[in-house]
């Protein structure tokens, strides 16, 4: 007997409710139920296997609208029988509910995730649904430019089509049905789609420990400039660069690789699921950086899958078929393999993914890099101690002024150097009376003098 597992119920005897397994696996991938099976897949037969033989085929189609094959078999003189039911291509209802085979178990849909199902049984995404308030004169010019130049670069669209009108572009990126915008192009081109579209933006915050933040930012702007915005966010306040040199070039190593970390922002806000409600969010810790956005993975997915070679398989198509055309991400579904080759590439641990809250979480691992006096020789170790100093108190200075909030700790982290180290560079710029500490050492600032 084949075992019980997401195509396959087992039932002891018939009851009229199982037509909602019916309906599970018609919305489903199809399946088959027996009856006459205990839970431990052992035939224990049926008494009526002739009756039923004729009568469920009559209900599941007076109830459901659909027709099945079921098939009498028999093992050690006991009969039971073989319920196979196909997929169907459109929604299937049991008096006006919706069931779904999920693993081994079924489910009603309700909510978001009949919205969901529906659309997909209908061929449409949450993305493709036009906005019939929506008018072109209320996108954002730039944001048409901005894409022009993004195409252009990435040769993936023709030359003729990007000199068309605004109109004729959407068009061709399929963001136009029925003469109405769809959702995507609200996304893609109005500078503040949160307008519309409750949580279509990105939260960024800097916390000490998991209950303490210390500041934050919000990313607003076309999905395009999210990408832009977040990444110059991320770089420029929220991690500090470790500085070296290759000769006389100036090289600046983030704790995350750049080129993983924007592949894992442009995931989450191509493939994020814009019927929640949640925006992005980016959580960076002095030890370690979260992405978490929402929306579950595809149906038969597990996490193992995920992170490995697959094929793509988008959750906005429309928004992630004008990203590709813009140059901003494969369509071969490398995205992930992309971030672990990154990571691996610039000796950083590989990210850990996992599903959180309905969502996807990503958590990157800072690179360990050693620090300068490590590598100093011993014959010029006092001069470039002094250089090395002087480096640091003005390195200290700058990000104090960046973030008067900041803490010692967090110093301490951006500049690869002990707390302790960072308290006496501290205890220095006072005495000096180049620094101020306004306030309590929790809920204060720094004021530079």
């Amino acid at each position: 007997m084949t075992k019980e597992n997401q195509n396959t119920e087992w039932k002891e005897s018939w009851r009229d409710e199982y037509i909602k397994w019916i309906c599970g696996f018609a919305n489903a991938q199809g399946g088959t139920l027996y009856i006459g099976v205990n839970d431990n897949g052992i035939v224990s037969g049926v008494d009526d296997a002739e009756k039923l033989l004729e009568g469920i085929p009559n209900k599941v189609r007076d109830v459901l609208g659909i027709m099945v094959d079921v098939n009498l078999l028999s093992e050690n003189n006991l009969q039971y029988l073989e319920i196979i039911v196909e997929p169907y291509p459109y929604p299937i209802n049991y008096k006006g509910q919706y069931h779904f085979r999920s693993g081994s178990t079924k489910q009603e849909l309700k909510g978001l995730a009949l919205n969901k199902f529906l659309l997909e049984k209908t061929g449409k995404h949450w993305d493709s649904i036009p906005m019939p308030h929506l008018k072109i004169k209320d996108l954002n010019v730039r944001a048409f430019d901005d894409f022009r130049k993004r195409a252009t670069k990435s040769k993936r669209v023709e030359d003729d089509i990007l000199n068309e009108s605004d109109e004729t572009l959407l068009i061709h990126l399929n963001l136009i049905e029925e003469n109405q915008l769809k959702r995507a192009a609200l996304l893609l081109f109005h500078e503040r789609p949160e307008r519309y579209i409750t949580g279509a933006y990105v939260k960024i915050g800097f916390f000490a420990n998991p209950a303490d933040i210390l500041y934050q930012d919000e990313v607003h702007g076309t999905l395009m400039q999210q990408v832009d915005k977040t990444m110059d966010l991320l770089l420029s306040k929220y991690m500090s660069a470790m500085i070296s040199y290759e000769g006389i070039y100036r090289v600046e190593t983030y704790p995350y690789p750049e080129k993983a970390l924007r592949e894992a922002v442009l995931n989450a806000i191509a493939h994020k699921d814009y019927s929640s409600g949640s925006p992005i969010q980016i959580k960076v810790f002095p030890d370690a950086l979260y992405i978490w956005n929402d929306g579950e993975l595809p149906p038969n997915w597990t996490l193992e899958r995920f992170v490995t070679t697959h094929t793509s398989k988008p959750r906005n198509p429309d928004v992630s078929n004008t990203f590709f055309r813009a140059g901003m991400v494969e369509s071969w579904g490398r995205g992930i393999s992309r971030i672990l080759q990154e990571c691996t590439l610039a000796g950083v641990p590989q990210p850990y993914f996992d599903l959180e809250m309905g969502g996807v979480d990503v958590r990157f691992s800072p690179r360990i890099v050693q620090s300068v006096s490590e590598k100093m020789s011993e014959e010029t170790t006092v001069k470039t101690t002094v250089k090395s100093g002087l480096k640091s108190t003005m390195k200290t200075l700058e990000l104090i002024k960046e973030n008067p909030l900041i803490t010692i700790p967090e110093l301490a982290f951006a500049l690869s150097k002990s707390k302790s180290a960072i308290e006496k560079q501290i205890a220095k710029l006072k005495e000096n009376q180049q620094l101020e500490r306004i306030g309590p050492d929790k809920g204060g600032y720094w004021k530079i003098k």
